[in-house]
Formats: structure tokens, sequence, C-alpha cells
């Protein structure tokens, strides 16, 4: 929650003046959303990546998942899903995780050639990640390996609005003795607000499980008059 720190819209404006790629630049010319927007009045996008490992300076992204949301609505109609051929090849853990095979991925696009794609998506709204290091790191790196250039962008970490939330109701006595807190993985997240298993590892589930989450932690443990720039990171 660097809100406070960073100031997004300077932040893209002066990313827009040094960016080379084409790409890049729009996306950093467009903007970004009001951070002084309540967050019961956004409209936000939950983004997910599948990876071909857990390491981005060697992984890559091999799936992209977006939900476009509200804290009242999911616009389902409007997801969407990309195969992407990563530069790296598939482990076999990775296959057995997302269940994205070799022949799938040899015949997908390259990631540079949905990048507007991505970035239409992406436009207008707040984005949403569980774990931002995923979506951060790995972008970032695919984008250096393609154009020479990483990108940088503010999301919101349901992860974080989570782990707050739990240290938020634990006792004295469980943070003197500096108690582990429970699990803050997507699913044991979305079981603590009763809210339905889905099968993980598949960019567009994961993202709309994110979707989901936020707006059950905007009934529980956030407040939608928040501004944006409270979550932000």
């Amino acid at each position: 929650m660097q809100g406070e720190i960073m100031s997004w819209p300077n932040r893209f404006e002066h990313l827009a003046k040094v960016a080379r790629d084409p790409r890049l630049k729009s996306f950093y010319q467009q903007g970004v959303v009001d951070p002084y927007q309540q967050l019961g009045q956004c409209e936000f996008v939950a983004l997910d990546f599948e990876t071909t490992g857990l390491n981005p300076n060697i992984d890559d992204i091999v799936s992209v998942g977006v939900v476009p949301f509200d804290l009242r609505r999911i616009r389902v109609a409007q997801a969407k899903h990309w195969l992407v051929k990563p530069t790296s090849p598939l482990a076999k853990e990775s296959v057995v995780l997302h269940r994205i095979t070799h022949s799938q991925v040899e015949s997908a696009p390259d990631l540079e050639d949905i990048l507007e794609e991505v970035f239409a998506s992406l436009h207008g709204r707040v984005i949403v990640v569980h774990y931002q290091f995923v979506e951060k790191s790995f972008f970032n790196s695919a984008l250096m390996a393609r154009v020479d250039e990483g990108i940088e962008f503010p999301v919101i970490d349901t992860m974080e609005i989570e782990k707050s939330a739990i240290n938020n109701t634990r006792n004295w006595l469980d943070k003197l003795k500096r108690k582990p807190i429970p699990s803050v993985r997507l699913a044991d997240c979305r079981k603590r607000y009763g809210l339905p298993y889905y099968q993980p590892h598949h960019a567009l589930s994961d993202a709309l499980a994110t979707a989901e989450l936020l707006q059950a932690q905007a009934q529980y443990c956030l407040d939608p008059s928040d501004m944006v720039k409270r979550w932000w990171s």
C-alpha cells in the first residue's frame, strides 16, 4: 500500500515521456484511474498469469486472463483469455499445474502480438491481482525480453488486503508470540468468505476467483468509500 508515497499519475506521465516502444508509450499516455476515486465507484479488472515456472528471470508467461468487474457485478461476457507462446520451455511441473501442453502453445501467439489487446483490457480500470509479485515481475521480464523495456503499473493486491484483515483481528498474544497468520493462498482466502472452490492454475478462473474475492472483502473488511490510493501498490 504505497499510494501515499508514490504518485502513479505522475509516474505514468514520466514513463510516457521516456518509453520507446509505441505500445508502452500509449499505455502510459492513457494514464491511470484517479487515485482519489472511491473503491465503490471504480471499474476493476482482475489480471492473472500462468507461467512456465516460478522464476521471472528464466521463466515466461504462458497464459493471460482478465475479468472486468466492479464491487457489485462481474462482467463475464467481457472476460478474456489468451494462450501465449513462451520464450522458455514448459517444465513438467508447470504442465501438471496449469495443464497447458507443448502442442497448445506451439501455435499460440507471442505475448508481443497480443500486447495491444491486453492493454486495451486494462485501460480505464484498477488492476486487481492476488500476489502481485507474479503479475508485476513476469510482465516486466517478459517485455524486457521482447522490446528491451520493462513495465510499471499499480495494482490492488487481494493477498495484501487479506493479510491486513487477518492482522486487524489477531489478539495481542498471537502478535506477541509472532504466531504465523493463516494461509493467504487464493483458495484459502476464498474459503474464509464461503466462496466456492475453483480448480486453480487457470488464468481465467483464477482472475474470476480474484474478482469475487475482492467483492467479498469489500463486504467484510474493506470500506467501499476508501480511496483507491489507500490500497494501491
